[in-house]
């Protein structure tokens, strides 16, 4: 870890404000908006002056996972509606790897400006949670800006498994306990699936065998073949193989349920309290970015992510709108979501190297 030693706005550590300046007045007509929440930022302490030409170029969009996956749904409307509302570019740049700690300590170590910015998931918070080395700190060296996408994971096995439910699966893993444990697929060790299959059997009070794959698709195709047991799988790869039915849905992990598969309960209606393993996916910038950049970035993402449209084009892929898009909840969020990996963690003796 290497924390940062700038002053922070909203951190995740602090939420500390300071008065200034009314800002000068933008003559752009793309502008108007922000300069409303610029002033709107002053009288709540935070420091408009320093933020005034926002954005005087254009904005690098560091998306910490590959382009075309789940993640560039969300970052690609995010940047597509603060480009047409802000009145620069804001562009994608995809900065995969290392289970998205490339992309996020490129942005950790960029100027404090807004014109750097990040947009990655839950995955970091896990990443700090099973104690991989990361080159920054979570908690120090970002400012949260908004939640942008709920990504569920779904618990799924094969149709000719002879499991129908959460309670089924349970019963069918003690019985298998005493003659030869059942297996779960993951796409790697301490990816979210691997929490997930964790925490189940510590709640459900079963033992199962953890297959971690390389990647989502390996493990999928191992599970549509039968060669695993069950899976808790990313809903964007679970749900084509759902529809056509070569996997069965036996709840999603997810506080209710989903548009897309209304009929499958979730994990707490299943028996399992507190059974919630949804996957944030949100924005971030550099730690010390002014507080008036960081407001006025959440209420333009809070305008675009709002309506049916973006409802539905998320519910394709499986996500969800998040929401709130308030950067002080979503640093509740991120800490919530650390604290919560961590007892995981902790109960498993999980560890990556």
């Amino acid at each position: 870890m290497n924390p940062s030693t700038r002053n922070a706005s909203t951190t995740l550590a602090t939420a500390d404000t300071q008065p200034s300046a009314q800002p000068a007045s933008p003559s752009s007509m793309k502008r108007r908006t922000f300069a409303g929440w610029m002033a709107a930022s002053a009288c709540l302490g935070a420091s408009p002056s320093m933020a005034a030409a926002y954005p005087a170029r254009a904005v690098r969009v560091v998306v910490a996972w590959p382009g075309g996956g789940l993640v560039d749904i969300p970052a690609r409307l995010a940047a597509e509606h603060l480009q047409k509302t802000m009145g620069q570019p804001f562009v994608i740049d995809n900065k995969a790897g290392a289970g998205g700690n490339l992309g996020a300590d490129l942005v950790a170590k960029a100027p404090p400006d807004g014109h750097t910015l990040l947009v990655t998931t839950s995955a970091i918070a896990i990443n700090h949670a099973v104690g991989m080395r990361m080159p920054f700190d979570l908690f120090k060296d970002f400012e949260p800006v908004a939640s942008l996408a709920r990504a569920p994971l779904i618990l799924v096995t094969h149709t000719d498994s002879g499991i129908q439910s959460v309670e089924g699966l349970i019963r069918t893993a003690r019985v298998r306990q005493r003659q030869g444990q059942l297996s779960y697929a993951s796409a790697g060790n301490g990816s979210p699936g691997h929490l997930a299959g964790e925490w189940f059997k510590a709640a459900a009070k079963v033992e199962a065998v953890h297959v971690p794959y390389k990647g989502a698709p390996p493990a999928m195709v191992d599970q549509v073949a039968g060669r695993v047991d069950y899976h808790f799988a990313n809903a964007a790869v679970a749900l084509p193989q759902i529809q056509a039915g070569k996997l069965r849905a036996l709840a999603v992990a997810t506080g209710k349920r989903l548009a897309l598969l209304p009929e499958v309960p979730t994990m707490i209606e299943s028996g399992l309290q507190n059974f919630d393993a949804d996957q944030w996916i949100g924005m971030l910038a550099p730690r010390a970015t002014p507080r008036a950049v960081v407001e006025a970035l959440a209420a333009e993402i809070r305008r675009g992510l709002a309506g049916g449209a973006v409802e539905a084009n998320f519910a394709r892929s499986g996500l969800t709108v998040a929401t709130t898009q308030d950067p002080k909840r979503f640093a509740q969020e991120i800490r919530a979501d650390a604290l919560r990996w961590e007892r995981v963690v902790q109960h498993a003796g999980i560890k990556v190297e």
